[in-house]
């Protein structure tokens, strides 16, 4: 396969993929930021979500104080944001544009119909009437697209890009969402936190499994009440858990292995080094060492498998 055709499929993917995980985090944050709570709680929740997400000096820059309805201009309709949904979105659908021939008529009219209702939809104001509806319109065109995807693509090396682009970029998206909030409430795990605190952070962690579509999940996993650690067990180290980082490392490995050439032996190595050591880690190991220090290590790692993955086989990435 061309190595251009691929890019854009691996891209198309991962933008996509990126729309669907900027409105699960957003999501999150709207949801708990209705909790009962200081407003100083709330600030840190909405600070919290632009560092993670490492936009925290291109949003001061352009908005200065941080307050939820610059934050949610800023991540669902700036253009100037890369990362925001309509930037996501928008290039998803010029990554399909540009390969329209290889994608089935199906996934071509979605990507494309998707694109037009957003118009639309940023057009009514809607979105700051009921930002959580807008949050599950993005999630149910995200999951329309892949399961379009599924459906209709013939599984050869086109389809495998463009698996491989949606996983790398929910392992990425998911490691980010959980840090987001285990930063925030790291005290838990050591029992700081007053047992009125704790019972309202139940709300809390509800958020955060919902978010991700884990909450009967967990109820079904776990059968008892939920606690951090099996929130983070469930979300990072669960191979039957669609997003958990376990899962996507091993779809990522797979399509790897599958599109693989002379020179990816060091890239699936890298891969598989990595999906090794979630597959065989311990949660109460990774907290003992503490999770942000994990989950930031994982994200510097899925970073550079990305940039590996790019010169092996896609468009060599500017300097």
């Amino acid at each position: 396969m061309l190595s251009r055709t691929a890019d854009h499929l691996f891209w198309m993917s991962r933008y996509t993929e990126r729309a669907e995980n900027t409105a699960r985090i957003l999501d999150v944050n709207y949801q708990t930021s209705l909790l009962p709570q200081s407003a100083g709680v709330a600030q840190v929740g909405w600070e919290g979500l632009l560092r993670i997400s490492e936009l925290m000096p291109a949003y001061q820059y352009q908005y200065g104080e941080v307050t939820p309805r610059d934050v949610l201009h800023f991540m669902v309709r700036d253009e100037s944001n890369p990362s925001s949904i309509v930037s996501c979105l928008r290039a998803a659908r010029e990554n399909a544009r540009a390969v329209r021939g290889v994608l089935t008529t199906e996934l071509w009219e979605t990507q494309n119909q998707t694109w037009l209702e957003l118009q639309r939809l940023l057009k009514s104001r809607h979105i700051e009437k009921d930002p959580s509806e807008f949050f599950e319109w993005v999630k149910f065109r995200s999951h329309l697209s892949r399961g379009v995807a599924i459906g209709t693509m013939l599984q050869d090396e086109a389809f495998h890009f463009y698996r491989m682009g949606t996983f790398l970029e929910r392992a990425d998206n998911t490691a980010r969402l959980i840090d987001v909030k285990f930063h925030a409430v790291e005290s838990d795990f050591y029992g700081a936190a007053s047992q009125e605190d704790q019972e309202l952070d139940f709300y809390h962690w509800s958020a955060i499994l919902r978010s991700v579509s884990a909450f009967e999940v967990y109820r079904k996993v776990y059968r008892t009440v939920i606690t951090p650690d099996r929130v983070a067990e469930l979300m990072i180290l669960r191979p039957d858990m669609p997003r958990s980082l376990l899962a996507c490392m091993n779809e990522v490995v797979n399509n790897l292995r599958a599109v693989s050439n002379e020179t990816s032996a060091e890239t699936e190595r890298h891969a598989g080094k990595l999906r090794a050591e979630l597959q065989f880690a311990r949660i109460d190991e990774i907290l003992a060492n503490g999770l942000h220090a994990f989950l930031t290590q994982f994200l510097d790692r899925v970073n550079m498998l990305g940039t590996r993955i790019s010169q092996n086989f896609l468009i060599p990435m500017a300097a």
